[in-house]
């Protein structure tokens, strides 16, 4: 059973205790990513907030990204090693943890 969601559905669902783990730009930066993702694989997503909240981390800039993969050096590398989604108008960006 499939249910179809909005921006404003995507927002809602996210449960108080995780409501600040993407700001607003990264959940439409990250509602974006995940339905480009259905239209090009054919394949439906589950709305699963706390796993999105899991599996995604959203940086306001590279050096927030760096206290936590010290390792990482450059955005080309990150892009090497996981998804990179750019937020729109800022330095931020979220990233699929590894």
């Amino acid at each position: 059973m499939i249910k179809y969601i909005n921006f404003n559905d995507f927002c809602d669902g996210f449960p108080e205790s995780y409501s600040n783990n993407f700001t607003y730009e990264g959940k439409r930066a990250l509602l974006n990513y995940l339905e480009e993702y259905e239209d090009s694989t054919g394949e439906s997503i589950e709305f699963d907030p706390i796993a999105f909240c899991c599996e995604y981390t959203e940086y306001s800039d590279f050096k927030e990204l760096q206290g936590d993969y010290s390792d990482i050096e450059t955005m080309e590398e990150l892009e090497n090693h996981t998804t990179v989604i750019m937020l729109e108008g800022s330095d931020g960006f979220i990233i699929q943890d590894y």
